[in-house]
């Protein structure tokens, strides 16, 4: 199966995230200063810039099979490693973890609010997908599809598949303690309506990047979390 163009960029085959990558990380996050990291920049960019663009490159020509809708693209996928400091307590300027997403294809008004994620960082690697803090009137809408499609959303969230990677929606300890206004305090799916984010995933230990089956691993999970992101993104889209 031939890779996509890239912008005519090509990127060696990923045979594990190399454990140079997560020696920087941790280097970096003693060292976390722009001094510290303009001399060692050439280490991100090989060690972990490329890895990681690289593993991203190679998901792309499977995840078509099971979500043609979204991209794995090295380039548009790869979070910055630059934090955004402006409105956090924490000044420090690096991430210290190398994180990426699906990008929707054609979603120019940031639509596809509902997507995949992973990231890898000294001590673990993880990968998710659905949507995480989504706003007031995104969470109304993927409410109101839970109750009027419930059969649907249960066929999903209770399938042995599902069941079996991610046993449960995360952030169950942040759900509302009582059911959304618009809804009955005994309506049929109140646990469901009462979660503040709809989000799966799976963590392994750092010892997964470092080999080449991490690829299908994550590919699992984006495979098994795709019914769940199509689900939330109709209900946002209104489908």
């Amino acid at each position: 199966m031939a890779l996509p163009d890239f912008d005519v960029e090509f990127f060696p085959p990923f045979e594990g995230f190399p454990k140079e990558g997560i020696r920087f990380l941790k280097r970096l996050k003693r060292n976390n200063n722009r001094p510290w990291f303009a001399k060692h920049k050439h280490e991100y960019e090989t060690h972990v810039k490329l890895p990681m663009q690289s593993l991203i490159a190679s998901m792309q020509p499977h995840f078509v099979n099971f979500a043609p809708e979204y991209e794995f693209h090295p380039r548009k996928s790869l979070f910055r490693i630059y934090r955004d400091t402006r409105f956090s307590k924490d000044k420090t300027p690096y991430k210290t973890h190398v994180a990426a997403h699906a990008v929707l294809k054609g979603d120019k008004k940031g639509l596809g609010a509902s997507g995949y994620y992973m990231h890898i960082e000294p001590g673990m690697v993880y990968a998710g997908a659905g949507i995480y803090m989504p706003e007031s009137e995104q969470l109304k809408k993927i409410r109101r599809a839970i109750a009027d499609r419930s059969d649907e959303f249960l066929s999903i969230v209770e399938a042995k598949p599902f069941t079996r990677l991610f046993r449960e929606l995360e952030t169950k300890d942040e759900r509302l303690k009582r059911v959304p206004q618009g809804f009955s305090p005994d309506h049929p799916m109140a646990e469901w309506l009462r979660y503040k984010h709809y989000f799966v995933g799976v963590t392994w230990p750092e010892s997964v990047c470092y080999k080449a089956d991490l690829m299908k691993e994550l590919l699992k999970v984006f495979q098994t979390a795709t019914p769940l992101v199509r689900f939330l993104n109709g209900a946002l889209w209104g489908k």
